[in-house]
């Protein structure tokens, strides 16, 4: 076996002995069941780490990852975290997280045949039609692919918006709230898109309310 490979065992062995020394009980704590406040939607890249730069521990944060941090409606993937997290962990906050210079997002904004990668990608694609005189509008090039970064996180938490977990727990309870951030790999920063969750939801319910407001209602009662 390559090196590289057998290196992962051997860390994952000192982790082991590390966290049994500062909590013997931390395995079998961490085994009994989760309770996180917190689903993290991000992009599968392999410098944007949930845990690492929230600095939560394991247990703390539900995590869900893709190229892109893309929410589509048809993705039982995305759909099936989302429920689970909302209806069963009940979660309190769902963040949807991109980060600056996103190969996802460098990729959709380019003209070329990308072969499997396009019907993913033109989730992101659809961002920009949507927000294209903002982007247009940009003539440098770095700021305009940072803002088509910021556009497609504001979408996906849209998107989110848009279920019925999330509306129905949201009437019940006022949780979970949606969360739009970026972050930044040129200085491990996290930037709170400052999303206006109670706004989006209000706006959009005309079209996309898929409870039964009443009812849901009742349930609190």
């Amino acid at each position: 076996m390559p090196q590289s490979y057998l290196k992962i065992f051997e860390n994952n062995k000192k982790w082991v002995e590390s966290k049994v020394a500062e909590n013997p009980e931390f395995f079998h704590e961490l085994s009994k069941t989760q309770s996180p406040d917190y689903l993290y939607i991000g992009c599968s890249d392999s410098r944007a780490t949930a845990e690492d730069f929230m600095g939560l521990k394991p247990g703390e944060v539900f995590v869900h990852r893709n190229v892109g941090n893309i929410v589509n409606p048809i993705d039982l993937n995305a759909a099936s975290s989302i429920e689970y997290a909302v209806n069963h962990l009940k979660v309190k906050h769902v963040i949807v997280c991109g980060h600056y210079n996103c190969g996802g997002v460098k990729a959709a904004m380019q003209a070329q045949d990308l072969g499997l990668l396009n019907p993913w990608l033109r989730n992101i694609r659809d961002v920009y039609r949507l927000h294209q005189a903002e982007l247009d509008a940009i003539t440098d090039e770095t700021k305009r692919y940072d803002r088509f970064v910021e556009l497609n996180v504001q979408e996906q938490c849209i998107n989110i918006i848009k279920m019925a977990c999330v509306q129905e727990r949201y009437i019940l309870e006022e949780y979970p709230i949606v969360h739009g951030w970026v972050f930044d790999l040129r200085t491990g920063k996290i930037v709170d898109l400052e999303i206006d969750f109670e706004k989006i939801l209000k706006d959009i319910q005309k079209v996309y309310d898929l409870t039964n407001s009443d009812w849901v209602m009742s349930r609190k009662k």
